[in-house]
């Protein structure tokens, strides 16, 4: 495999809603730069990038998926991410480790909430990026339309590159709008053309566009603009290059992924508009063992350092790191420090990647992106470095999982597999996790949606020969009492030989937490000694309310009188005495459920404010306030019960047309309304 420098590499990962094209867009890029010889079909199975069983079988991409091909003497280094939402830390991923992004829309579509999602990740990394409004060829794609849409919700950034030439019902070629001239496609390729005259009048108007955005970058190019003067092709070239690598300017390209239409004119574009990794003056920051900076720059000469951005477990070469080098050379048959872990871990065989196939290489210079099987500790998220300058990287923020449902296996026996199928998936999914509820004694599995969860299971069978099924988390309760009472406990047993004598009076009322445990023993009715028996009593008693069955919380006990013998009193005696006086002081102090209350932030939509606040409502929520968030969002809090928020992923989704976002924090305990009390306690009889 040919090796690459660092300026002669662009890194882009591929963003947008699902069903947008982005995997077809990928494999129209391999077939056109000659990487492939045939051109995979999402729908038959057979692309490059969608290699998985699951992907295959469900025809959508759920892994971020990479290839590599050559374009004009420059590697293009391609990330195929998801463009359904269960599936954004795959997305994360790939934005972490890339300079740039094309985010690809459908021209049926238009501008849906995958591509403002994808634009607000290019926003939060600043990545360069340009548009491809894809599927042009079908006779219901308004390209005006489509671009008066990106204008009006992204402004003068949106610069449109090409305009459609449509004969009958179908495109036929395009007008490069920068240089003003006609291309029509001839098979595969593009030759120039006339411009047809009934596209002047639009074509007039979407330079203007481009000029706009031109003259945004510099103020002599603003002052000419306001003169009414033209600006060159190289003015223009130079003030489009540096304004995309900036993100002032985002081109707009069309084509066909499904009929190559377009797609060497969108290389093109991403080869004289994205920035090879060395572009930008900025030094890598890692953090060094004492905590200090160190800098470095996209540079061969500086020390190793490779961030490891996604693991898959591959079933021929076992664990696999994809990592992207930042500094420095990664070489096989060296051995790396891992700070993260601290731990060294030695580099075997590297590779770059296409699809499911490895390429051995003999380096990867700084910039460029690869594989290595076999890291023993190494995860997602971790940095590699040289043994002589050791340092961290910033790993990759991925959101928290925050739908739960409790795992119940179809097969007895299976707890064991379960969990360790589960933990290796975990290895490659880092937005999902499998928690022990000790409480109530359930297996809590967190995803982030239906779909994530689904997909799951089925990874868990297919390559562990497990199968799951799911019921709704249980919800851990507490019970409480509102008023003092003073009780008495008395055991006593004789049954031959020594017998159990155990005797207290104690005084119980509510407290903040846990259990308060005093004495006020006058004379020695209780022996001192049988103390701490009676105060373990109460605490394993406790672990049961009288109510339902929860444990108990805030409860003050005060042991003021009893009486024991001299035979037949033990530490046990007083143990069961004390639990007694609990059983018949919980029921006579008006026990209470207390249910567990958390804290809600939703960031929508500003026009979506009223329903996510009327919906806090309904799951007997209380309203906090509002908060502007910047961009047409606001966050809404409020304090929700922990059993209301079981849906709330989908409902949200649904509500939302999936732009809302939300975290949900355990806050406290309060006190539960009657209604509710009556149906936990049924609940808790009938199981």
């Amino acid at each position: 495999m040919k090796l690459y420098d660092t300026n002669n590499i662009k890194n882009f990962c591929l963003l947008g809603h699902g069903n947008a094209g982005k995997t077809s867009l990928a494999e129209a890029i391999l077939y056109t730069s000659g990487n492939t010889d045939r051109l995979g079909r999402t729908a038959e199975g057979n692309t490059v990038m969608d290699f998985d069983p699951e992907e295959i079988k469900r025809k959508f991409s759920i892994s971020t998926a990479m290839a590599a091909c050559e374009w004009n003497g420059v590697k293009f280094n391609i990330l195929d991410t998801p463009g359904y939402f269960d599936f954004v830390g795959e997305v994360q991923e790939a934005v972490r480790v890339s300079d740039a992004a094309v985010i690809v829309l459908s021209g049926k579509s238009g501008l849906t909430v995958g591509a403002e999602k994808a634009w607000k990740y290019c926003e939060e990394r600043k990545l360069p990026r340009l548009i491809f409004i894809n599927k042009v060829d079908d006779e219901r794609v308004n390209y005006q339309a489509v671009l008066q849409q990106l204008k009006d919700k992204y402004g003068k950034r949106i610069a449109p590159f090409q305009l459609p030439i449509r004969e009958g019902e179908k495109i036929t070629g395009f007008v490069n709008i920068v240089e003003q001239e006609a291309r029509k496609f001839d098979g595969t390729r593009t030759v120039t053309a006339e411009t047809p005259e009934e596209l002047k009048d639009e074509l007039a108007s979407l330079r203007e566009m481009i000029c706009e955005a031109v003259a945004e970058t510099s103020e002599e190019l603003m002052d000419k603009y306001f003169a009414g003067e033209e600006f060159t092709l190289p003015e223009m070239y130079e003030a489009l290059r540096s304004g995309v690598a900036e993100g002032d300017i985002v081109p707009v390209l069309c084509g066909s992924a499904y009929h190559k239409l377009g797609i060497s004119s969108l290389m093109n574009a991403i080869h004289a508009y994205f920035p090879a990794p060395n572009s930008r003056d900025e030094f890598i920051i890692g953090k060094k063992q004492d905590g200090s900076e160190s800098r470095l720059k996209v540079d061969v000469s500086d020390p190793m350092s490779a961030l490891v951005f996604k693991t898959v477990a591959d079933p021929y070469v076992g664990k696999l790191s994809y990592f992207k080098v930042y500094s420095g050379v990664m070489t096989p048959d060296t051995t790396v420090y891992n700070m993260n872990k601290d731990i060294n871990e030695k580099i075997g065989k590297i590779y770059v990647v296409n699809g499911k196939k490895q390429t051995e290489v003999e380096r990867l210079n700084a910039g460029d992106i690869g594989a290595v099987a076999k890291l023993t500790k190494t995860a997602t998220g971790d940095t590699l470095s040289g043994l002589n300058h050791p340092l961290e990287l910033d790993g990759i923020d991925f959101v928290k999982p925050n739908m739960s449902l409790a795992v119940v296996p179809k097969a007895k026996g299976d707890e064991d597999k379960i969990t360790q199928g589960l933990t290796k998936l975990m290895e490659e999914d880092k937005t999902f996790k499998l928690e022990n509820n000790k409480e109530t004694r359930q297996q809590i599995l967190k995803g982030l949606g239906d779909q994530h969860i689904e997909v799951i299971c089925s990874k868990l069978k297919n390559k562990f020969g497990v199968d799951i099924a799911f019921e709704a988390p249980k919800v851990a309760y507490r019970e409480a009492i509102r008023k003092s009472v003073k009780v008495e406990g008395k055991h006593k047993k004789q049954s031959g030989g020594h017998g159990q004598y155990g005797h207290v009076w104690i005084e119980f009322e509510p407290a903040d937490n846990g259990l308060v445990f005093e004495e006020k023993i006058f004379g020695g009715s209780v022996p001192k000694g049988y103390f701490p028996a009676v105060e373990k009593g109460l605490l394993e008693s406790m672990q049961q309310g009288v109510l339902a069955g929860y444990p108990m919380v805030g409860l003050k006990a005060t042991l003021v009188d009893g009486s024991y013998h001299d035979v037949d009193s033990s530490e046990m005696a007083f143990k069961i005495a004390a639990n007694l006086a609990y059983k018949a002081g919980m029921v006579q102090a008006s026990p209470v459920i207390l249910e567990p209350i958390g804290h809600l932030a939703v960031t929508v939509p500003d026009s979506y404010t009223g329903d996510i606040i009327g919906d806090i409502n309904k799951r007997r929520g209380q309203m906090l306030g509002m908060t502007p968030a910047g961009d047409g969002m606001t966050t809404v809090e409020g304090e929700v019960p922990v059993a209301e928020m079981n849906s709330y992923s989908s409902d949200l989704r649904s509500m939302t047309q999936a732009r809302g976002e939300y975290e949900f924090e355990f806050e406290r305990y309060q006190e539960a309304p009657s209604n509710i009390v009556d149906k936990i306690v049924a609940s808790a009889k009938k199981d």
